[in-house]
């Protein structure tokens, strides 16, 4: 049997998160990260019959503070999640679609304040093993997301 070829991804790429009605968000992709984080503020966690749900706030462009989009998820656990500066904290994990390229598919993502980092989705190796290849020196092989028809790719849970 023939190996499917792995796309290609580049440092940083545009995605879309379609269940949080994010259609653009710029990610950076970092393979010194395990987990993947979204940028999210004005966090509140209710609790309710059918479980923990969070609901929170998100800047999705860089630089741009006026642009919000209001966020409901399921909460499917807690991670102590230890950053870049070595602090350890306590965040709540999600689970949505990620577009990029021409694939979707589920991701995990933990939800932290990043307004002092750059990038405002990082996607640890978690996200992308054993579907794409990086290429460190380029970016942006996917284009900013228009409509476009997606791949279902089959994800572990």
């Amino acid at each position: 049997m023939m190996k499917q070829e792995k796309k290609v991804i580049g440092w940083r790429e545009w995605v879309c998160l379609p269940e949080l009605g994010i259609k653009n968000i710029k990610a950076k992709i970092d393979t010194g990260a395990r987990t993947s984080s979204l940028h999210a503020f004005d966090m509140k966690i209710k609790k309710t019959s059918h479980g923990e749900y969070v609901e929170f706030t998100v800047h999705p462009e860089q630089r741009n503070i006026k642009k919000t989009i209001k966020c409901k998820c399921k909460v499917v656990e807690y991670r102590s999640i230890k950053s870049s500066n070595g602090h350890s904290e306590l965040r709540p994990v999600i689970i949505s679609k990620l577009q990029i390229l021409d694939e979707e598919f589920d991701i995990e993502l933990t939800l932290t304040n990043r307004d002092t980092m750059g990038f405002r989705l990082l996607l640890g190796r978690e996200c992308f093993r054993k579907k794409f290849l990086i290429d460190a020196g380029k970016s942006y092989f996917g284009k900013k997301m228009v409509k476009s028809k997606v791949k279902h790719i089959k994800g572990k849970k």
